[in-house]
């Protein structure tokens, strides 16, 4: 019986949706715990103040801010680890994969927050989360494409990949840019002390990763401190991680602390936070609630915008001859790929707390209801386009995926 329960986790854990179901089930949960008597306790956990202090250095927080701030830097320092991977030995390493996914993220992003601006152009509170369903969430989007199986060739998931590669940074850049408070120069100025320290480790070929992690820390409280979000740290720290080792051929330090780091950020950092994020408590809403110009605005960015802004900016680009449409796509999988990149969830709560939870008008609510819906909208059309366009059975091409067919 053991034998058979370790090898039923096993097999789950490998699979490409274990972490998109974890993270869906995080979710329900705690919708359904908001929605229930036990909303009280629900409330308490998340508002639970946890404090840190090391001499004069002092930080206190509330739970939930110490996951946003704190396990979401854990997040961001995994995506920086992959696109630094990606841009030097992985599909962005050719210029040929770069040109199709990157015109489809500007539009992914683009078109979702002009429609949110659309509904909401005359609050300036609700403005502030314009860039909430420019957000793709790459966990939830290639779960739902694991559903497919074998009928899914590699260039639909390199497509999906690379792009929401180019999604997250342009996230990286609306949080630096557009969602800091008032700046600390002293703070500030540690940052910029740890960045050479980094850059020397990495020139002088140090591979302990509790060197870089130390500093990263140290980075991560003094950007806290700052005023930019410090969830910034994580991609700062990723970039300094060496790509190969000088004392051991054939080992790379960033590949091994990525590998590590996948099973954490899958299994306990990305459902933690939807856990923490997604409870919605939906008692008393009316239509009012769900045509409120903030949902609409996420809702309809996230779900029309996505796939619109993807799809014209591709298509545009290959009818321009900027590229080509890549071997084993066609124009509807292309769709469905562009319909699934509206699931914004993960990164559309992420964006949505940073612009929400310090403004005096609670517009959390509207801004979970409209990802929720806008999520649930998006994953159900792109797997049902998919699945219409894309062959039966297991012989799809594997040939290069970012290449225009000759």
């Amino acid at each position: 019986m053991k034998t058979t329960q370790e090898s039923f986790l096993l097999k789950f854990f490998k699979l490409e949706s274990a972490g998109g179901i974890v993270l869906m089930l995080a979710a329900t949960l705690a919708v359904v715990l908001a929605n229930t008597p036990l909303r009280t306790y629900y409330a308490l956990l998340i508002d639970t103040p946890v404090e840190v202090r090391v001499g004069a250095i002092h930080i206190a927080k509330p739970l939930l801010l110490w996951i946003n701030d704190g396990l979401m830097a854990i997040f961001f320092f995994l995506v920086g680890l992959e696109l630094k991977r990606e841009l030097l030995e992985g599909e962005l390493s050719d210029k040929r994969n770069i040109i199709l996914p990157g015109v489809g993220a500007i539009g992914g992003m683009a078109v979702p927050a002009l429609i949110y601006v659309y509904f909401n152009v005359n609050d300036p509170a609700a403005m502030k989360g314009w860039a909430i369903p420019a957000a793709t969430d790459i966990a939830f989007a290639l779960g739902v494409l694991s559903l497919l199986g074998s009928r899914v060739p590699i260039s639909i998931k390199v497509f999906l990949t690379s792009l929401a590669i180019f999604d997250d940074i342009g996230a990286i850049v609306i949080i630096a840019a557009f969602y800091t408070e008032n700046i600390s120069p002293v703070a500030l100025a540690v940052v910029a002390f740890c960045i050479p320290v980094l850059a020397l480790f990495n020139w002088k070929h140090f591979e302990s990763k509790s060197l870089y992690v130390t500093v990263g820390v140290i980075m991560w409280v003094a950007m806290l401190k700052s005023g930019v979000h410090a969830t910034l740290a994580g991609v700062l720290l990723a970039m300094f991680i060496p790509m190969g080792s000088k004392a051991t051929p054939g080992y790379s330090p960033l590949k091994s602390m990525e590998h590590d780091l996948h099973v954490v950020v899958a299994f306990v950092v990305l459902p933690v936070f939807a856990f923490a994020n997604a409870g919605i408590n939906l008692a008393g809403m009316g239509m009012e609630q769900v045509l409120h110009p903030v949902p609409m605005g996420i809702a309809l960015g996230l779900f029309v915008g996505k796939q619109v802004g993807i799809f014209a900016f591709c298509w545009a680009a290959i009818a321009l001859g900027l590229t080509g449409l890549p071997r084993g796509m066609s124009w509807g999988s292309l769709y469905g790929a562009a319909a699934l990149c509206g699931v914004g969830f993960t990164m559309s709560l992420f964006i949505g707390s940073l612009a929400f939870e310090q403004t005096s008008v609670n517009l959390l609510f509207d801004e979970r209801l409209g990802i929720i819906v806008g999520s649930l909208a998006s994953g159900c059309v792109g797997y049902l386009v998919l699945r219409a366009t894309l062959p039966s059975g297991s012989s799809v091409s594997e040939e290069a995926p970012g290449t225009a067919p000759v």
